[in-house]
């Protein structure tokens, strides 16, 4: 059996506990929690402050990955592939670091960054290409001869 607390949050002590209360209760401690600054200081696996976004698209073939990285120059890219598994690391400096202006409210990000992806074992490893324009990383997996779907015509007798 599970039991759930039930908080009297300055409530009148007559009124009955509502699952509503409850549900802004937690939206309440979640958003607390997110205005935190707890991701500067977190240490180990979450101390990285961005991963840039992913989108993945097969097509006939080949998959084609697009990485959000605005700002991103292309020397500060690294694209990689090992035993099937595509990595994207890079770092992205910061401007504002040199000078003098106090920041008054920062919502760009900066610093290094790693995305991996598993690909499947019918990719090409060998013709791998990756190109990055207007902020957006597009790195090209092409499937192998065999993996790509072939067109067989019917004969009708």
């Amino acid at each position: 059996m599970n039991l759930v607390r039930r908080r009297n949050q300055g409530r009148p002590t007559g009124r009955d506990w509502t699952p509503r209360s409850e549900l802004e209760r937690f939206y309440n401690e979640l958003d607390r929690f997110f205005d935190m600054d707890l991701w500067e200081s977190a240490p180990g696996l979450f101390d990285r402050s961005f991963a840039p976004a992913l989108d993945v698209i097969e097509e006939d073939d080949a998959f084609v990955v697009n990485a959000d990285l605005p700002g991103v120059s292309e020397k500060d890219v690294d694209v990689s592939v090992a035993s099937n598994v595509l990595t994207i690391k890079g770092e992205k400096k910061n401007e504002l670091e040199n000078k003098e202006d106090q920041v008054f409210r920062r919502e760009s990000w900066h610093g290094s960054f790693q995305r991996t992806l598993s690909l499947p074992a019918t990719v090409d490893v060998d013709k791998v290409e990756a190109k990055l324009r207007d902020g957006v990383l597009t790195v090209r997996v092409p499937k192998r001869e065999e993996a790509q779907p072939r067109q067989i015509s019917v004969k009708v007798k």
